[in-house]
């Protein structure tokens, strides 16, 4: 059941984007940047917290997710270390996800042999 809820809750939010860019004129990397704002205003608002526990990695993978977690980090940090939180949470929070995203992505450039398309 676990899957199941992950799956639906992931492809609606897919299909909502796809939905998103299909009919407007916004290029898909400022549709990421506005993923990852809803992430952190939904989050914020505390209603990302109910969806992500119930959906799991359907509502934490896509780039909401990510918003959503960078939120939850400062808000984390603010409360124990006061101002200064606002500047490490989101990095603490997403530097796992972060670093594997970097280091995943350099070990695929060396394999692959990336080029410029002509």
């Amino acid at each position: 059941m676990v899957y199941i809820k992950a799956f639906v809750v992931g492809g609606i939010i897919c299909t909502l984007v796809q939905i998103f860019l299909d009919h407007t004129k916004l290029m898909p990397g400022r549709v990421m940047v506005l993923l990852v704002l809803t992430g952190v205003i939904l989050g914020a608002a505390g209603v990302y917290q109910p969806l992500a526990e119930w959906a799991g990695c359907g509502a934490s993978v896509p780039l909401s997710g990510f918003g959503y977690t960078l939120v939850r980090g400062v808000m984390e940090a603010v409360n124990d270390e006061g101002f200064i939180g606002l500047f490490k949470g989101g990095l603490k929070a997403a530097a796992a996800g972060t670093t594997a995203a970097l280091v995943f992505s350099y070990l695929a450039a060396l394999v692959f042999r990336p080029r410029m398309k002509e």
